[in-house]
C-alpha cells in the first residue's frame, strides 16, 4: 500500500506468525523482523449503539488486510496529494478495526504501546489515510509496539440522538465510545503481540488530536493509557458543543428526514442520513458561525468538556502530555499566493504588499517581531504563521503545569520544505518525521537533513513512550513547561530549546483560522493551504 521499499519477502505461512489473544488466535505477516497485523476487529456495533465485545471464536483469523473504514459524508479529494499523500480505502459502517506493529509476538516483552488516533477532524479520515500512517518504521527503530484504529466518525458517530430516549443516550459520543472499546481491547490484548498494557501512550493529529485531548476528560477512559501526544490538536478559541446545539442539530435531522418513529433512523440509507445531516450542520455554522457541530458533545457525563475551558479531569493530572503544532499549519493566505510562484523568489514591493494587506498598519511590527522569533526566515514567511494551533498547544501546556498536572512538553516543528522552492511547514508535516516516514514523502524530504531530523524528532516521541520524558542523546535538554520557562521544543535543521521565543509575535499576529464553536465571525474556514486532513 505504502512506497517503501521492500528488501526482504512478507511472509504469511498458515501456522506464522499467529498470536493466541483471549478470545481466538490472528494469524498475520512478518517483514523485516516486523510483524504486522492489519484489520483487526476489536469490538462491533449496530448504528447508534454503544461498542460490543467480540465473541470468541474457533480457529485462527486472518489479519493481512486492512479492514472497512468509517464512511465519509464526503470524501475530499486532496488538491495537495503531492504534498501528503492519502490512500482511499473501502468505507462500511462495520469500521471497528486496528492494525499493529511489533517485532515480538510473545508475552512478557512489555515494550511500549504507541497508538495512533487519525485526523480528518470527526467527519473524515482512518488510521491508513496517510501514507506517513504506517507503522513499520515507528516500530523497528524505537521497538514499540504501535497501534492504528478505525472509529465511528461524522453523522454515525456523533449525531445526538439523546433527546429521543435513554437507549440514545450516548449518541453523541460514540465515536469516542469505539476509541474507549478499541483502548480496552488493546489493554487485554496487547501483551500477546509483545506490548505493556501497562504502559499505552495515545497520539493523534489535527482532528486526531482533538480526539486524545477529548480522551484526557472521558471517565471511561481512565486506566487505559498513560501518557498522551496532541499534534496540531488544540485550536485558540475552541468551544465543546453544547447539549443544546447537539439537540438542536438532531431535530434538523430527523425533521429533514421526516421520521415517524425515530428508530426509522437507524436503517435509513446512510447516504441519505449523511446529506440531512450536512444540511442541518450547515445551517448551525450560518446560525452561530463557523465551528464543527458533529463532534464530541459535553454532556458532563460521557465527556466532561475540553480541558481548555475546563478543570482536567482530576484521574487525568497524572498523564505527562507532548503537545505542539507546525509553523504554517492551515494559514489563510496559503490560498491567495499558492498559485503566484515560489515566496522565496518574489520582490519586496511584492512581499509588502502582501504583507500590508493580510496585516494593515501592523505589518511592520510583525515582520520584527517574527524576524526576532525566528532569525533564518525570511519576512514573508510571516504571512504563513499559524497563531490558533500554536497559542492553544503553548496555553494548554501551560494550564496543565498550573493545575498540578504530570510533565507537559511544548514543540513546534518549523522546517520549510524544498517544495515550489520553498514552503513553510504544513498541517500534517511533521507525521512522517514523528512516524519515522520522511524519507518516503517527496515534497518534504531534504537529503541529510530529513533522516537526521527524523531520528532526532521519532527518538523524541519513542523516548516519551518509554518513561513520560521525550529527552533523548543527541538532542538539547528538552525542559517541561512551567509557570515561566517558555519552554518549546523547535524542530528544524537546527534542533533547539525556544524560550519564549515567540511570545511577542504571538502577541500581536491576528488570529487567522478560528476553529471551534464560536461567537466570533471567523476570518478563514479550513479550506485555506494544503487539503486540511484534520
Amino acid at each position: 500500500m505504502y512506497p517503501r521499499k521492500l528488501t526482504r519477502s512478507i511472509i504469511s505461512n498458515p501456522d506464522y506468525p499467529v498470536v493466541d489473544t483471549p478470545k481466538g488466535k490472528i494469524r498475520g505477516l512478518w517483514e523485516e523482523d516486523v510483524f504486522i497485523f492489519r484489520g483487526i476487529q476489536y469490538a462491533r456495533a449496530e448504528r447508534f449503539h454503544l461498542p460490543q465485545e467480540i465473541p470468541a471464536w474457533e480457529g485462527t483469523k486472518e489479519a493481512i488486510i486492512y479492514g472497512p473504514v468509517c464512511p465519509e459524508m464526503h470524501t475530499p479529494i486532496a488538491h495537495d496529494q503531492y504534498n501528503v499523500p492519502h490512500y482511499h480505502y473501502v468505507q462500511d459502517e462495520e469500521c471497528h478495526y486496528l492494525n499493529i506493529w511489533t517485532r515480538h509476538i510473545e508475552k512478557g516483552a512489555n515494550k511500549p504501546v504507541m497508538v495512533w488516533i487519525h485526523g480528518g477532524g470527526f467527519a473524515t479520515g482512518s488510521s491508513i489515510e496517510l501514507y506517513a500512517y504506517d507503522g513499520h518504521e515507528l516500530c523497528d527503530f524505537g521497538d514499540v509496539v504501535v497501534v492504528s484504529i478505525n472509529h465511528r466518525l461524522n453523522c454515525i458517530g456523533y449525531l445526538d440522538l439523546s433527546g429521543y430516549g435513554d437507549e440514545y443516550r450516548y449518541t453523541g459520543n460514540l465515536g469516542q465510545a469505539d476509541l474507549v472499546a478499541a483502548l480496552k481491547w488493546i489493554n487485554e490484548n496487547i501483551e500477546a503481540f509483545g506490548g505493556d498494557p501497562g504502559n499505552v501512550t495515545i497520539m493523534g493529529q489535527s482532528g486526531g488530536g482533538c480526539k486524545v485531548s477529548a480522551l484526557l476528560q472521558t471517565p471511561s477512559a481512565v486506566g487505559l493509557f498513560h501518557k498522551a501526544v496532541i499534534q496540531s490538536g488544540l485550536f485558540e478559541g475552541f468551544k465543546d458543543v453544547t447539549k443544546e446545539q447537539a439537540a438542536e442539530l438532531s431535530k434538523m435531522v430527523v425533521d429533514e428526514l421526516g421520521l415517524t418513529d425515530i428508530h426509522e433512523i437507524e436503517t435509513i440509507p446512510y447516504y441519505k442520513l449523511a446529506r440531512a445531516a450536512q444540511k442541518a450542520e450547515q445551517a448551525l455554522q450560518e446560525k452561530y458561525g463557523f465551528g464543527m457541530y458533529l463532534c464530541p458533545v459535553a454532556d458532563n457525563d460521557f465527556y466532561l468538556g475540553t480541558g481548555m475551558n475546563n478543570p482536567f479531569m482530576e484521574e487525568a493530572k497524572n498523564i505527562p502530555v507532548l503537545v505542539g503544532s507546525v509553523l504554517g499549519e492551515f494559514d489563510q493566505n496559503y490560498n491567495q499566493v499558492y498559485a503566484e510562484g515560489s515566496k522565496n523568489f518574489w520582490d519586496d514591493e511584492k512581499v509588502w504588499e502582501l504583507l500590508n494587506k493580510a496585516f494593515g498598519n501592523k505589518a511592520k511590527e510583525i515582520v520584527a517581531a517574527q524576524q526576532k522569533a525566528y532569525p533564518g526566515f525570511l519576512p514573508v514567511d510571516s504571512l504563513y504563521i499559524n497563531r490558533g494551533c500554536r497559542v492553544a498547544s503553548r496555553d494548554f501546556c501551560k494550564k496543565r503545569f498550573t493545575e498540578g498536572c504530570a510533565p507537559a512538553y511544548n514543540w513546534l516543528f518549523t522546517l520549510e520544505s524544498p517544495f515550489n522552492n520553498g514552503t513553510v511547514a504544513w498541517h500534517n508535516v511533521e507525521e512522517a518525521y514523528m512516524f519515522h516516514n520522511a524519507n518516503y514523502l517527496e515534497a518534504s524530504y531534504i537529503p541529510g537533513v530529513s533522516e537526521e531530523l527524523q531520528d532526532i524528532m521519532t527518538g523524541a516521541w519513542v523516548s516519551f513512550a518509554y518513561n513520560g520524558d521525550p529527552n533523548h542523546v543527541g538532542m538539547p535538554l528538552w525542559h517541561p513547561v512551567d509557570a515561566s520557562n517558555g519552554s518549546c521544543m523547535l524542530f528544524d535543521r537546527k534542533v533547539q530549546e525556544g524560550l519564549h521565543h515567540d511570545d511577542e509575535l504571538m502577541e500581536i499576529l491576528p488570529a487567522k483560522a478560528i476553529v471551534g464553536n464560536n461567537d466570533r465571525e471567523p476570518l478563514s474556514t479550513f479550506g485555506g493551504g494544503p487539503r486540511q486532513s484534520l
